[in-house]
């Protein structure tokens, strides 16, 4: 089996992005994903682990505090996803020609999966996949927060104005989820302490992973010259592509994003106050 790649980062960060440049050029990322482009088969697992102690992804710390200090809750549980991996679930994320063939254990391409998540459950993937290459990315915390709550808020809206719609006959088929999928990320402070969590938890994993298998980005730096971020990160998958190719890839990149809060004030004011956490993550408000 070929070690996978695995996307860390906070949500909003731009592993999307990155992970969709290196799908087109060759990197399977799995068959069935949601709309963030992330493996639902991955996902899912990630999320098992989260909910074992309360945890969530807008809420991960969780994890941090209870889940690895018993040694055998942790044991149980690699044992339970090396199962699934090996097992027809796994078809969801190979597709069941690949599958036949082996699975997961067989695959011999560059392959990987993106989740934020996995910046909390990476240390049990590392058990799992001790060889595996990691990609990290980073991006400013106040266009991180920023995108988290404009994004709540458009769910709020939308859930709000359909359910005014239909209130009458929903007793027919109640809601399964709420008006917002993260209450927390509705408020920029709240939102930014998300990301800070996010940062804190990545700097600590990644510290004992050696540094040829780890690539970090910068978002910001993605941005301003894709086609270099791209060039770096090919070899590192393990993939080839020509300059044609990666520069029509970079050439999808919309760079107006970097630094997006500059233009607002409010956000500028917010940057102001958090100038210190910033610079300690290498942003300079």
């Amino acid at each position: 089996m070929r070690p996978p790649i695995i996307f860390t980062g906070m949500h909003r960060s731009g592993t999307s992005m990155i992970g969709r440049m290196l799908e087109a050029l060759g990197l399977f990322v799995g068959l069935r994903k949601d709309e963030n482009n992330e493996a639902l088969f991955f996902q899912e697992m990630n999320e098992w682990l989260l909910h074992q102690c309360g945890a969530s992804w807008d809420d991960p710390t969780q994890l941090r505090k209870y889940f690895w200090r018993n040694e055998a809750v942790v044991g149980w549980s690699e044992r339970y996803l090396r199962n699934l991996i090996s097992s027809p679930r796994s078809i969801s994320f190979t597709g069941p020609m690949q599958y036949l063939k082996g699975g997961v254990n067989s695959l011999d391409t560059p392959w990987g999966w993106k989740d934020p998540r996995n910046t909390f459950a990476l240390p049990i993937w590392l058990k799992i996949f001790p060889d595996a290459k990691i990609i990290y990315i980073k991006r400013n915390g106040v266009d991180v927060a920023q995108s988290l709550r404009v994004r709540e808020l458009k769910k709020l809206a939308d859930a709000a104005r359909f359910y005014a719609k239909w209130q009458y006959v929903f007793f027919l088929r109640p809601r399964k989820g709420g008006f917002v999928g993260s209450s927390r990320c509705l408020e920029l402070d709240d939102a930014f302490s998300l990301w800070r969590e996010y940062i804190e938890e990545a700097e600590a994993v990644l510290s004992a992973v050696p540094s040829e298998r780890l690539l970090r980005l910068r978002y910001e730096d993605v941005l301003d010259d894709p086609a270099a971020a791209i060039k770096i990160a090919v070899p590192f998958c393990g993939l080839s592509a020509t300059d044609e190719q990666i520069n029509s890839i970079a050439g999808s990149v919309v760079r107006e994003r970097s630094g997006a809060y500059e233009a607002t004030p409010e956000l500028r004011a917010f940057a102001s106050r958090h100038a210190a956490e910033l610079r300690a993550v290498g942003y300079e408000p």
